[in-house]
């Protein structure tokens, strides 16, 4: 005969819960030294490059298309320029920039992640400059940390994550300023327009705001950007 009271069953329940809970909690407690790891990683590693720019964009880009090209380009005038080129370390934009930078014999780093559906490192990383991260807020961080810019070339939500993101940073000072490129008018319009009609409209963001970033076509234009900035301003990393 069951005597079970429903009293009974919840109380398992909570028991079964809390274990669960607090096995989560230990996990997280071990799971501080893998984040760790990926910061010490990151910073000794990225730290000796010298100055670079993050350039972003679509991992969905062919080469041959017209970003692609302007994509190895911009990468290539960087290293004619002193820079060095920071990347996703995947395919399309990345692949494309990474391309560039090495056949310019410049730096060509890649900060690959690890997704459910793994994402390859391309070939045109140097294989000393590659780094595989687990915590997706630790890749970011080195994104920003160690570019003297960010060239932003038509992409998806990660794109526009990495945009809006040092974007933010930039507007409320917990970062110094660094120029942020993007390139394809046709592209990029229509949320450039958005911004200044809708989100600027409402009075969300201050007119000086839609003055944080400059938009082109031209790979060199996109270059002169940046250097002409750091004619004014030092080269160092960010925070």
């Amino acid at each position: 005969m069951n005597n079970q009271t429903p009293y009974d069953s919840s109380r398992r329940q909570q028991q079964r819960a809390q274990k669960a809970w607090q096995e989560a909690t230990i996990k997280d407690a071990w799971r501080i030294f893998r984040i760790m790891a990926e910061f010490v990683d990151g910073f000794e590693k990225l730290g000796r490059l010298g100055p670079c720019v993050s350039i972003f964009g679509s991992a969905r880009v062919s080469p041959g298309s017209r970003y692609y090209t302007w994509a190895v380009e911009v990468a290539r005038l960087l290293v004619e320029y002193g820079y060095g080129v920071i990347t996703g370390g995947g395919p399309g934009i990345m692949e494309a920039a990474n391309r560039g930078a090495q056949e310019a014999g410049g730096p060509s780093v890649g900060l690959n992640i690890e997704l459910p559906h793994e994402q390859r490192p391309n070939a045109y990383i140097d294989p000393d400059k590659l780094l595989t991260f687990d915590f997706f807020f630790v890749r970011k961080v080195m994104f920003v940390k160690y570019a003297q810019g960010f060239i932003v070339l038509p992409g998806g939500l990660g794109t526009l994550d990495e945009l809006f993101e040092a974007l933010t940073l930039i507007q409320t000072q917990k970062i110094s300023r660094f120029p942020v490129v993007l390139m394809g008018r046709d592209y990029w319009q229509g949320l450039i327009d958005w911004l200044a009609k809708t989100v600027l409209g409402a009075g969300h963001i201050a007119p000086e705001d839609m003055l944080l970033f400059s938009i082109t076509d031209d790979p060199a234009e996109a270059v002169e950007t940046i250097d002409t900035f750091y004619k004014e301003h030092a080269l160092k990393p960010n925070f």
